[in-house]
């Protein structure tokens, strides 16, 4: 029988998210719908259909937009190949790739143009991982997993480096470094690890829990890759998990046994689902909810430059 629930802090949307979501939000309020968003602008299904609701016309491809329109990328990304195109198609792109992304994708291109072979660390088919090979696909590799590592077959004498998808496991992602290192002892290492500190601290606040719950509950999609993360971590150091998308997902069997539930959001998970589940909770008769420990993230990001300037220009013209 539950007795207690435990907020693990911090949780839900980082600085990435929170400034892709706000462009498309002002792109709609400056451009007037219909604003075009390539793939989801994060993984998040709330946050799809509430933009939805307002004008933001989903597509897979930038090619679905029409000629001239306003199209946003989404906070993961695209390959060179995605701006070549909806420059052909005369798009009004507002970029919304999130700057820990670029900062992969920089290292992709530098690497590569220094005759490197590129290995990317990452889960193949995601939007990331897409947008990142892109950029060099000739020099870059990738590995999904230390058996991967173990396998991979690279020419003698080649020069080596590695990147890693922003939203990876620490503890595995580290395993794989392990291992390329070994076999590589010339490899090359980004000057800062490539996992973006939202998605780090939010397993590092997971971690820090689990000696306190009998179960966590994640707050996000299913194509949610930092939230899929934050779920094996708990299930790696033995603790049950699941993924849920709001408070219809919760199966009360999950429930017969446990006493203290955890609750963590992945990091393109708004926080008025958290809000919900807790009151599915109090719904319930559980009124001791609290946060397990509270630390604050004070990162932000600056709104893409090509909305920047025309929200500025708005401005001066408005005065």
């Amino acid at each position: 029988m539950v007795e207690r629930v435990l907020l693990a802090s911090p949780r839900g949307y980082c600085a990435g998210v929170e400034r892709a979501v706000e462009t498309v939000e002002l792109a709609l309020e400056h451009y007037g719908p219909p604003v075009y968003v390539r793939k989801q602008i994060v993984h998040n299904i709330h946050v799809v259909r509430d933009l939805e609701a307002r004008g933001a016309i989903f597509v897979d491809s930038e090619e679905e937009a029409p000629t001239g329109a306003t199209i946003v990328y989404s906070a993961h990304g695209v390959a060179p190949s995605v701006n070549a195109a909806s420059a052909s198609l005369g798009h009004n792109v507002v970029d919304a790739t999130c700057p820990l992304v670029t900062k992969v994708h920089v290292q992709a291109r530098r690497y590569a143009a220094a005759g490197y072979t590129v290995v990317l660390i990452g889960h193949g088919g995601h939007e990331e991982v897409v947008g990142t090979m892109g950029e060099a696909p000739e020099a870059t590799v990738l590995v999904q997993d230390v058996a991967e590592a173990e396998a991979l077959e690279l020419p003698k004498g080649a020069k080596v480096a590695y990147i890693t998808q922003t939203t990876l496991s620490v503890d595995e992602t580290a395993e794989i470094i392990g291992v390329l290192r070994r076999r590589f002892p010339e490899i090359h290492a980004p000057k800062k690890e490539d996992i973006c500190y939202a998605t780090s601290n939010r397993q590092w606040a997971v971690k820090e829990m689990l000696d306190e719950i009998d179960l966590l509950l994640v707050i996000g999609s299913r194509n949610s890759s930092n939230s899929n993360r934050l779920v094996e971590v708990a299930r790696a150091l033995g603790v049950e998990a699941y993924l849920v998308d709001d408070e219809s997902e919760i199966d009360e069997a999950w429930l017969d046994g446990p006493r203290i539930v955890g609750i963590t959001s992945g990091a393109s998970a708004p926080e008025k689902l958290v809000v919900r589940v807790c009151d599915w909770f109090r719904e319930r008769g559980i009124d001791d909810i609290s946060p397990y420990q509270l630390v604050q993230e004070d990162v932000t990001f600056r709104l893409p430059v090509e909305l920047r300037r025309e929200l500025e220009l708005a401005e001066s013209q408005s005065v």
